[in-house]
């Protein structure tokens, strides 16, 4: 059954109101007519079975029929901070993050990110990167809209793991932990920040600093995968996350998880 977001003011006790490009979309892609049946999230987790009632220009209204339990959304809560990739790699990892369970993405720059962060551009790229986890939330039933955060930079970013309740740094080199010892300590309803880092690794000054925070430096197993394939590695797994890494150069530095 199809599935669409809604925000949270849309959704009342008893209606859902359905507007942007979704109308289209059940109109003319699905041929949805009056009294044929949708989920509706809120993205917040509550997700409702609804009935179309009317079509009314570039609005559907639809009818509450009943609640509906979430069950899909991961026991933790996982935000990925990804340092910024070259080309159209971040929509790949925006996605298929949101498809994993990732309930914020965080984009960030380092010293050794290649992309030059446009700001001109910030609101553009955000719009765009949100829409594909729009997407691919309602492709994989979430009952959560995943977040997808203005970039920052390394600084900034250590500050925001301070909110967190467990903060792993995907690395390669002395004083790292297996990731399977490290996810213990996050009881479920916890926040876990998995940090993956660039193309050509974090400079040990960097380490060094994001240690002193209290982040703990992971190792993801025996091989060193791509930035892009790092952190849905480590989201992937059954109980959680599964282990997360970084990169494609040498292994002098990060890791993955699998």
């Amino acid at each position: 059954m199809q599935r669409y977001f809604v925000k949270p003011e849309q959704m009342s006790n008893h209606t859902v109101v359905i507007e942007g490009d979704d109308v289209a979309h059940i109109t003319r892609v699905m041929r949805m007519r009056k009294g044929d049946q949708i989920i509706c999230s809120n993205g917040q987790g509550r997700d409702v079975l609804a009935e179309i009632d009317s079509v009314q220009g570039q609005v559907v209204l639809a009818n509450i029929l009943e609640e509906l339990p979430a069950s899909r959304e991961l026991p933790v809560h996982v935000t990925i901070a990804q340092s910024l990739p070259k080309g159209e790699k971040m929509d790949w990892i925006v996605q298929k993050s949101t498809e994993l369970g990732a309930r914020c993405i965080i984009p960030f720059i380092s010293a050794r990110t290649v992309v030059q962060w446009d700001t001109s551009k910030i609101s553009k790229r955000l719009h765009r990167w949100q829409r594909i986890a729009k997407e691919a939330a309602e492709q994989a039933q979430r009952s959560i809209l995943p977040i997808i955060e203005t970039p920052v930079d390394w600084s900034q970013l250590i500050a925001k793991s301070r909110e967190m309740n467990l903060v792993m740094l995907a690395y390669e080199g002395e004083g790292t932990t297996p990731l399977n010892q490290v996810l213990p300590a996050c009881q479920p309803g916890g926040n876990i920040l998995l940090v993956i880092g660039p193309e050509g690794g974090f400079e040990p000054k960097e380490v060094e600093r994001a240690m002193a925070s209290g982040m703990k430096a992971v190792s993801l197993g025996r091989r060193i995968l791509r930035t892009e394939t790092a952190g849905l590695a480590a989201a992937s797994g059954k109980d959680l996350p599964r282990q997360i890494g970084p990169r494609h150069q040498p292994a002098t530095q990060h890791h993955v998880l699998h």
